[in-house]
């Protein structure tokens, strides 16, 4: 059973930047892609970026421009630098890894942005 432990979170003013860590406990080589997703308040969990074992990404467009996904499958690791964050971005951050039969999620860190 993998567990995803994200870390990073907190509060930020409108404009500024966090970085967003998330550690696998077990080796994640095989997977097929790791990413982060976010649940607002009221709202739908939704896609904010992904990152394939080959090096493909793939952003939300509100995103696009501000968020950079990377992600290393040999150390079992993935973070989401996020700069110019606006009010909008605020949600629970969840990681995510999709192995061969199963996907797997973090607990999620809450991410604040004040205007």
């Amino acid at each position: 059973q993998v567990r995803l432990v994200e870390s990073g979170g907190g509060l930020v003013q409108a404009g500024g930047s966090l970085r967003l860590s998330c550690a696998a406990s077990e080796s994640i080589f095989s997977f097929n892609d790791m990413g982060w997703y976010r649940q607002a308040p009221g709202k739908l969990r939704e896609l904010v970026a992904t990152i394939t074992r080959g090096g493909s990404t793939n952003y939300a467009d509100s995103v696009t421009g501000r968020f950079t996904v990377s992600g290393d499958f040999v150390k079992n690791t993935v973070s989401l630098e996020m700069n110019s964050l606006q009010p909008e971005d605020t949600a629970v951050y969840y990681c995510n890894a999709n192995g061969v039969f199963r996907a797997y999620w973090g607990q999620g860190t809450q991410v604040t942005v004040s205007s």
